[in-house]
């Protein structure tokens, strides 16, 4: 595998003329828009709508760095058009409270259908066979992702790998997280995804970054950073390096590599552009863990004796809107009012919650996060000091 090329590009505001020149120059240090595209090419520009917020909260990809690469994409002759299926229906609202609607307006880009889709087969693929791909990603020539960087409680981290999920439409995603509720088989999902949609390029929106409860509840933080490459696991990888993530700890890192999808080893990347140590955040506030395994009879028991972390809703951010009660995927529900009573806040059933933290994505008050247990906490304590007296002895 030869090395992948990562640009990086100082950025510390969303004025559209900076964001321009700042996604100009990344791109032109991969290899130039015209090498990516070709005239007259039907390309979807695919950015990050979990769903419809205002761009100052940080939850999508802003409209400013949208506006570039379309802006970019058309002068290179390329018919553009754009979509997402964000968490729940109606991706068009979605796209306009999220200020991109707009955009797309004024530059002439049309709204690609997101809400449908065909199913395509995936011979080659890690664990999926076939998909449902909307409409906008099978009708076009060539995808574009302009993923968010934001921190997840199942993947630990989202970015240019997970964004391709919202090539799957609307509600039909929800049965992946009920069909793989372990998250590396959920990594295979997303890896399988990207062999198959083939994004041409990614441009990482990591200007202002969200940290904590992410990917749509945490707190903004500036990083200042837009970053380009066609492979996105090196993507991630290096995005991972600057908030501190080891890319080892992202599910999708190793997995991606055994598919052929990319690398996120630092000695098959090339680092281009602003120096990657400028832009690096110690404290930024993400899991530093690897997710646990949730397949078989060791999902059943960690459930039973919840060790690991699982979604806890904070009954005084609560607005008792059952958001979370409609967004949840299994069958009974695995959070649902007490008793029925819809005056208080809902309760999880933790037997049959799946740890897909559907829930906390969707919560629109940040009321769920991710919650480690005291027995958890104490086992993990227990077990990084057993861990660290077995590397004295061993090297004793």
């Amino acid at each position: 595998m030869g090395r992948s090329k990562v640009a990086l590009a100082r950025c510390d505001t969303y004025d559209p003329d900076a964001v321009y020149e700042a996604v100009r120059k990344g791109l032109d240090l991969i290899g130039g828009i015209s090498s990516l595209v070709k005239s007259g090419e039907r390309i979807v520009v695919k950015p990050n709508v979990l769903c419809g917020t205002n761009p100052e909260k940080g939850v999508s990809t802003h409209p400013s760095v949208f506006r570039a690469v379309g802006m970019l994409l058309e002068e290179s002759g390329a018919r553009v058009s754009f979509g997402d299926s964000p968490s729940s229906a109606g991706a068009e609202g979605h796209m306009r409270r999220a200020g991109l609607r707009q955009v797309a307006d004024e530059m002439g880009i049309e709204l690609a259908d997101f809400d449908r889709g065909r199913t395509v087969s995936h011979k080659d693929s890690l664990l999926i066979k076939s998909f449902v791909i909307a409409n906008g990603v099978l009708d076009s020539d060539g995808l574009v992702s302009l993923p968010k960087l934001k921190a997840h409680p199942l993947v630990r981290f989202t970015g240019a790998v997970k964004n391709q999920f919202g090539c799957v439409p609307g509600l039909l995603k929800k049965q992946y997280h009920v069909q793989l509720p372990d998250p590396y088989d959920f990594a295979k999902m997303l890896v399988d995804l990207n062999t198959l949609t083939k994004p041409r390029f990614c441009v990482m929106d990591g200007i202002v970054a969200m940290e904590g409860n992410g990917p749509r509840s945490g707190k903004l933080k500036n990083l200042n950073a837009l970053l380009f490459s066609r492979d996105p696991i090196a993507l991630d990888a290096m995005a991972c390096r600057i908030i501190n993530l080891d890319p080892e700890v992202v599910p999708t890192s190793k997995l991606g590599e055994e598919a052929g999808l990319g690398t996120y080893r630092s000695e098959n990347i090339e680092l281009v552009g602003d120096r990657i140590e400028s832009f690096v955040c110690p404290d930024f506030d993400v899991i530093r863990t690897p997710p646990d395994h949730f397949s078989g009879r060791r999902a059943r028991a960690l459930i039973r004796y919840p060790l690991s972390e699982r979604p806890a809703i904070d009954r005084m951010k609560c607005t008792n809107c059952g958001t979370c009660i409609k967004m949840c995927p299994v069958d009974p529900k695995a959070v649902d009012w007490r008793k029925g009573a819809e005056s208080k806040p809902p309760i999880h059933n933790y037997d049959r919650c799946i740890r897909c933290y559907c829930c906390q994505e969707s919560c629109p008050e940040g009321a769920i996060a991710a919650q480690s247990t005291l027995l958890g906490k104490l086992f993990y304590r227990i077990y990084d000091k057993a861990a660290v007296v077995w590397t004295s002895l061993s090297l004793s």
